[in-house]
């Protein structure tokens, strides 16, 4: 294929992809044959069901392969899919043998086999009489799929074979078992012959992607967003630096490095970790562009290892990043609540900061810059929802200052996050309309504010995370016909999820209360441990309105202005 063409699509059947002296290669490194009863009951339903209609067609999702010369292929995202309809290739071939060992058209089911075998797994050595394969599969795997299911040879001991070649082994056996049920309709050599060389070869369909190189490789994946595909970019991204070194014992060092990286972060959050760690040092680190980025700076062998040691250094971090409870705030407790507020907030633009701050400045300090980017964020995001494109470029410029040493301490951080910083009337403005519903996360966010206001309010430390209270809506989330008389109908859902009109309450009277009206209500709230609860019937005596609603919510936005405050403000 031509290196000028970034990629090349068609639709191909199995027996397209395979046929013509085809040979595919999994990258040694990529991951294990993985695939379950599950997915082999799957694919067997469908060929059933396609069995009984010669017109049927069923797609197997895309094969993302890269040419390594006209005959000869990488396969990039695929190789369960190719590996399981490979095995149940062998198990009709095993099964046909068997039949002519049971005497049944003997010479013509051996022919049958031997030319399946031929079209569909490869042609016997003429000189070791070993069979060969067309499909080669990772480290892990191929010795084992080459030595015993290729050769049709039962391993000795089962039991002890790694996960992914008892799941190879368990495949084979699971199709093996299928075809000769009773009820299969596959009891002769024609019946097998034809499942195979006709439903499986001609009516199973792969959008085919062949691609020149790795980089292109990494941009269909981000194009297609990974959809349906088994392979991730962190799959890719592994894959090339494991290319990269070619000395065994270094390549085995490489691969337990790497497993405790992602057993520390987590294979889901690698692109996420890795595009922080990049935005340290780079000014645009788009998820598009990592694989460029990391291909351009990494070549050598001596690169991968400073890539892995700088990664290593940072991924503890980034792995307490999203647990408040990890050990690294048992000796940092000054951070922890400010961690915790981070994690709730969700936001993760200013991760670079926090990793730059982290290895620079003095525990008092970083725990300091993470109470700042806390209020920061919740002036900025929780709050006004402001757009958060806005804050990697800032997070980049930060992280860089704290490295080379121009900013030296948060007040300095806080002085560059200030063109961004949401001001105290704005914030207000934002706060006092502020509409949060109480279901899922943003419940959490709900109580998490309720909370802080009324420790502020009474002076009594209310966590939301261990204290009991349950969150009241003044206004009923189902209010009754006679909440009307006072609150119009048609602003009912307007104000239910308006800050001002949640409270903290304690479950037994919440549950008392229900959808009650607002007069029976207030006897409850008068006997309320929570002081923004117990001082409701001092501001609403007999009726609750919209105007109430929103007068209580700019008190709270007052409050609110001081409790979020940075300190350098």
């Amino acid at each position: 294929m031509a290196k000028n063409v970034l990629l090349d699509t068609r639709t191909a059947n199995f027996l397209e992809l395979i046929g013509n002296g085809k040979i595919y290669r999994v990258p040694p490194y990529q991951r294990d044959y993985s695939w379950q009863e599950e997915q082999w009951e799957d694919l067997w339903n469908d060929i059933i069901e396609m069995r009984e209609d010669r017109d049927q067609r069923h797609y197997m999702g895309a094969l993302v392969i890269e040419s390594i010369n006209d005959r000869e292929f990488q396969i990039i995202d695929g190789q369960q899919r190719l590996a399981t309809l490979t095995l149940l290739a062998l198990a009709v071939i095993k099964r046909l043998l068997e039949l002519a060992d049971q005497g049944h058209e003997p010479e013509a089911n051996r022919e049958r086999a031997q030319s399946l075998r031929h079209r569909f797994i490869g042609e016997k050595d003429p000189a070791s009489l070993i069979e060969s394969s067309k499909l080669f599969l990772n480290a892990t795997d191929d010795a084992f799929f080459q030595d015993y299911l290729i050769q049709l040879k039962e391993p000795r001991n089962p039991r002890g074979l790694p996960k992914s070649n008892k799941l190879l082994w368990r495949c084979f056996q699971y199709f093996f078992r299928r075809l000769g049920e009773s009820g299969s309709g596959l009891t002769t050599g024609q019946s097998l012959a034809t499942l195979l060389n006709e439903t499986v070869a001609r009516q199973l369909l792969f959008i085919q992607i062949t691609v020149d190189d790795e980089l292109n490789a990494y941009t269909v994946f981000e194009t297609l967003n990974a959809r349906g595909l088994e392979l991730s970019a962190t799959d890719l991204l592994k894959n090339y630096l494991f290319s990269r070194v070619r000395v065994p014992a270094d390549l085995a060092h490489l691969q337990r490095r790497w497993q405790h990286l992602i057993a520390t972060i987590r294979q889901e959050r690698f692109p996420d970790f890795l595009r922080y760690h990049l935005l340290c040092r780079h000014a645009k680190v788009r998820k598009q562009r990592l694989f460029k980025i990391v291909r351009d700076a990494v070549r050598s062998p001596d690169q991968v290892f400073e890539l892995m040691d700088a990664l290593e250094g940072r991924a503890e971090l980034f792995a307490a990043l999203q647990d408040d409870t990890h050990e690294y705030w048992i000796e940092n407790r000054e951070a922890r609540p400010f961690i915790r507020d981070l994690i709730l907030f969700g936001s993760k633009q200013l991760t670079p900061v926090l990793f730059a701050a982290w290895e620079r400045f003095d525990p008092h300090d970083f725990a300091r810059t993470t109470k700042l980017i806390s209020r920061f964020i919740f002036r900025y995001t929780v709050v006004s929802s402001l757009n958060t494109n806005a804050l990697e470029p800032i997070s980049h410029e930060i992280a860089s200052g704290i490295l080379d040493g121009s900013i030296q301490g948060p007040r300095e951080v806080h002085e560059r996050l200030r063109p961004l910083y949401v001001g105290d009337e704005k914030f207000k403005q934002d706060f006092a309309n502020l509409i949060i519903n109480t279901g899922g996360r943003r419940r959490k966010i709900a109580k998490y504010i309720l909370c802080r206001l009324e420790t502020d309010q009474s002076s009594r430390a209310c966590d939301p995370d261990t204290d009991p209270a349950t969150i009241e809506h003044i206004l009923p989330e189902n209010p009754s016909y006679d909440w009307s008389d006072f609150f119009p109908e048609e602003k009912w859902d307007e104000y239910i999820y308006r800050l001002g009109n949640l409270t903290l309450l304690e479950p037994s009277l919440n549950r008392q209360f229900g959808n009650r009206p607002y007069a029976e209500k207030l006897e409850g709230y008068e006997k309320s441990q929570y002081r923004m609860t117990s001082t409701l019937p001092d501001l609403a005596p007999e009726t609750w309105t919209p105007q109430l609603v929103e007068r209580r919510q700019r008190e709270m936005a007052e409050r609110a202005a001081h409790l979020w405050r940075s300190d350098f403000e």
